[in-house]
């Protein structure tokens, strides 16, 4: 086992001190509004803070870095619309949402309806998207925590669904609120610091630019490279038939698992391919366009002036519509972009996990505060994941192998810093990253399972099953759940391991884009909107955008057939039109069923509208 001690020394410490603070937070958390809404008393500046650091997560420190590398321009959409999005909510759901005053959004959706099983509905809805969303959480911690000690990936997975279940047990979310505070600085920090030092010390002449990235050009010839993809590449033209063994070795296969090209000759000293240098001498290409992987681990080593595979061409990475939104063709690249756009842009404002916050301050002009200090925030840290990702595909282009582009952070300060004659420093910087990246799953992950266990302790427990259970009871139901739902975020974080971190949480926002975004943004602003109405738009937005996201992901196991490319684009970025199909469901059937418009409706847009001056804001759960 490899294991890296000054990274792993880092990453120790911010787990104790994560430990300790939600801790010592447990003698702030007493009654049922401490763990559920942190007593409605933190400030903007605090409550930004934690709410900044719960939503940057692994997508936003590993995530993106990682596909910018990987894919260059078009990733560029994420870092916009993670912030951006919050603009939506400034504008038209954070002050409604405080002032109507609940523990849960499925609290709004039965208060707003008059109705028991529009709670049933939302909270489905709440556990599917947050389940979806802690599941790159959980493949960041495990990719970490295998990069520092060599373990196996589900040890951290294991390791942080413990301890953020923990912190959640113990402190609720009045806990958790300065954990998730504290945890924003961190990231913010370790994000920010080490790229300023490397891009001090790199300096001009290393490694080659963007378009030309991924060519070993340095004079002392090969560098080591393990590759580890489980995946089987097929169709390989010509040549002899082997197996690759752990240790590198090869030998003769039965079962094919890869087929070879023939190496250069004398008379072709420089085909059109990839060339790779196994231990023991052999050498083989791929030709271009193959996708380079393996069965199993081996080390490889590239040859000095080959390229490394699976490098996007630099016209492709550095212009828009390039291999990421063109993964089923070029004609639908555009389609795609929008639909990308769309959820990230809506889904902010659909992610459970988030919205509960705005419940966490004081009144609606708190939370509108809160709201545009947010943005501030965010936007601060999101200049500087393109620019790891930019200076991982000069630098490290071997983690284009393996598909480990999602490390960039890790891996670049101690491949830079070696270089430079300072190995040392980039362990110190390698440490520093690593901790702001269990501190961003880490925040994320106690958040969602904050959310997940409201769900399961509030609105299933406390007022479907036993709605006269005491406030005792409730709060061991919100435990027993945490415990429960970190085992099966657990258990859901080993299933994605071959999955990218980004792509993952671009689903998510694009469930919660297409049925919490329609049913807050109608149910605050129009007032005709009728259980019925928002019952089909949930419906039909939700499970088309559910529906497409498993079938993208067997697609992408290779459990179902590939599709046509208007199809693939359709429901691998499904927003385009499950958003529009829930917001226009929702308008025709409130339409066509006037006679179910609450008789208090115009009572309820009073109280979600009218400033807290008037006195006419009452909460809907009281405290």
């Amino acid at each position: 086992m490899n294991v890296e001690i000054i990274p792993l020394l880092f990453v120790v410490g911010i787990v104790i001190a994560t430990t300790v603070v939600g801790i010592w937070a447990t003698r702030l958390s007493r009654t049922t509004s401490d763990f559920y809404v942190a007593g409605r008393g933190v400030n903007a500046f605090w409550n930004s803070s934690a709410i900044s650091g719960e939503y940057l997560s692994a997508a936003s420190f590993m995530g993106i870095a990682g596909m910018v590398m990987k894919f260059g321009y078009d990733v560029l959409w994420y870092a916009v619309g993670y912030a951006a999005g919050y603009v939506f909510l400034l504008l038209f759901i954070a002050g409604p949402l405080r002032r109507f005053g609940a523990y849960t959004i499925p609290d709004f959706a039965e208060g707003r309806f008059d109705s028991k099983n529009m709670r049933k509905l939302a909270v489905t809805f709440a556990l599917c998207i947050s389940f979806f969303y802690m599941m790159p959480q959980m493949k960041g911690a495990g990719i970490t925590l295998a990069q520092l000690l060599g373990s196996p990936y589900w040890v951290g997975v294991v390791v942080v669904g413990v301890v953020i279940a923990l912190n959640v047990i113990l402190g609720g979310m009045k806990g958790i609120t300065l954990v998730q505070a504290f945890q924003y600085w961190v990231k913010q920090f370790a994000i920010m610091v080490p790229i300023f030092i490397l891009f001090a010390v790199s300096g001009a002449g290393y490694g080659a630019n963007v378009s030309d990235a991924g060519k070993l050009n340095r004079a002392e010839g090969g560098t080591p490279v393990p590759i580890v993809k489980e995946d089987v590449t097929k169709n390989w033209p010509a040549a002899g038939e082997v197996k690759f063994t752990s240790d590198g070795s090869i030998v003769p296969a039965k079962d094919v698992t890869a087929k070879l090209t023939p190496a250069p000759t004398e008379a072709d000293p420089k085909p059109k391919a990839t060339i790779v240098q196994l231990k023991g001498g052999m050498e083989f290409a791929a030709s271009k366009g193959e996708k380079l992987v393996f069965v199993q681990g081996v080390e490889a080593t590239l040859k000095a002036g080959t390229t490394f595979p699976n490098v996007a061409a630099g016209d492709k990475w550095l212009r828009p519509f390039g291999p990421f939104t063109s993964k089923y063709g070029d004609d639908y690249s555009l389609l795609y972009t929008y639909s990308l756009v769309i959820a990230l842009l809506c889904g902010t404002a659909g992610l459970p996990h988030i919205l509960v916050r705005f419940y966490t301050n004081p009144d609606g002009r708190e939370a509108k505060k809160t709201t545009l200090m947010v943005i501030c925030f965010l936007s601060l840290f999101y200049i500087f994941p393109a620019m790891w990702g930019s200076m991982g595909r000069n630098f490290i282009p071997s983690l284009y192998i393996n598909g480990g582009t999602d490390l960039v952070t890790i891996r670049l300060p101690e491949q830079i810093m070696a270089a430079v004659g300072q190995p040392i420093v980039g362990q110190i910087l390698t440490g520093i990253t690593s901790a702001g990246a269990f501190a961003a799953f880490m925040t994320t992950f106690s958040g969602l399972l904050v959310s997940v266990s409201g769900g399961f302790a509030h609105d299933i427990y406390g007022r479907m099953l036993r709605p006269n259970a005491s406030p005792e009871a409730r709060l061991l139901a919100f435990k027993i759940a945490a415990g429960f739902s970190a085992g099966i975020a657990i258990c859901l974080g080993l299933l994605v391991e071959n999955f990218d971190i980004n792509m993952l949480v671009g689903w998510a926002f694009a469930i919660g884009a297409s049925t919490y975004f329609p049913l807050l943004l109608l149910g605050a602003w129009y007032r005709n909107l009728t259980k019925a109405g928002a019952v089909a738009g949930m419906l039909g937005g939700g499970a088309g955008a559910v529906g497409s996201v498993v079938f993208s992901m067997l697609v992408d196991k290779g459990i179902a057939a590939a599709p046509t490319p208007l199809l693939g684009t359709l429901t691998s970025q499904p927003a385009i039109w499950t958003v529009p199909l829930a917001l226009g469901l929702m308008f025709f059937v409130s339409m066509a069923t006037k006679s179910m418009v609450p008789a208090d409706a115009r009572l309820k847009m009073l109280k979600l509208h009218a400033p807290e001056q008037l006195g006419l804001k009452a909460d809907y759960i009281q405290d």
